[in-house]
């Protein structure tokens, strides 16, 4: 884990949390695997904006965090599994009340609407 120097001082709690889920893409990976285990491919497939690269440096950060744990797998291919560790699965209130406001503020995010509540015109009529 990395060290951090934050002092004693208002927000250091905060700041000290933040800098572990920063950025855009850690959040987004501790959200999914939050369902379960998921291999690399299966995490670039339910995040189409994140280059391979990418993937691949936020991963290594998160386990450099403790946040997750990474499983290979002696097989031809090798098979490589992600999974929350003790410490990540204890971020899942806080990643569940961020995606609860970002719902709440989708509009103002410009995400636009859910597109499983868009309801779309009636084909048949």
């Amino acid at each position: 884990m990395k060290r951090r120097n934050f002092a004693h001082r208002p927000g250091c709690a905060v700041e000290a949390t933040l800098d572990l889920i920063d950025g855009k893409w850690k959040g987004v990976i501790l959200y999914h695997l939050q369902g379960g285990t998921q291999r690399f491919g299966e995490l670039r497939r339910l995040m189409p904006g994140i280059t391979q690269r990418m993937l691949t440096k936020q991963l290594r950060a998160l386990e450099d965090d403790r946040l997750i744990v990474r499983t290979v797998y002696a097989e031809v291919p090798p098979r490589v599994e992600y999974r929350l560790s003790e410490v990540g699965e204890s971020l899942r209130p806080v990643i569940d009340i961020l995606k609860a406001w970002g719902e709440s503020h989708r509009e103002r995010l410009s995400c636009g609407p859910d597109p499983a509540a868009v309801q779309l015109p009636d084909r048949a009529a």
